[in-house]
């Protein structure tokens, strides 16, 4: 059995979409479905406020080990998946920087590669322990997050 490409990475390295994609793309490969995170310096949901920055922490071995739980998920609910690609990055971000990328390809755009980026984005959240400090010019504070894993997660 061929096995896919799967990369799950934590790195204080800006992302790079098109080595990225390029490692996770076969000559089969026809759609990519990518969803990015970024700092923003102004959120207006909410309770509105600006952000200088945003600290990120994590502690990798566990983290990653998420990661690959995630993308196991994302292979078991979508066939079709070709490749999967899930990076956070941490250390000190400011805004219009991505801070996460979940990448998917697929032959097909019609084959659940929108859907198998979304649900990676939204498991990194519930089950991957990523740490985020919010630093604003009232002040700084951790930002509670939708961390919520199910027993044995």
């Amino acid at each position: 059995m061929m096995r896919l490409p799967t990369i799950f990475s934590i790195t204080e390295d800006e992302i790079d979409l098109n080595d990225l994609l390029a490692r996770i793309t076969l000559t089969s490969t026809g759609a990519a479905a990518i969803f990015t995170g970024m700092v923003r310096g102004e959120t207006k949901r909410g309770e509105e406020h600006q952000t200088e920055y945003l600290e990120y922490e994590a502690y990798i071995p566990m983290a990653e080990e998420k990661m690959r739980q995630v993308a196991d998920e994302i292979r078991a609910k979508w066939d079709a998946v070709e490749g999967i690609a899930i990076v956070q990055r941490i250390g000190k971000l400011y805004p219009k920087t991505p801070t996460v990328l979940i990448a998917c390809t697929a032959a097909h755009r019609d084959t659940g590669v929108f859907e198998a980026a979304r649900y990676g984005i939204d498991r990194l959240k519930e089950i991957v322990p990523i740490w985020k400090k919010e630093v604003s010019p009232s002040g700084e504070f951790w930002v509670e997050g939708e961390y919520i894993p199910k027993a044995g997660e």
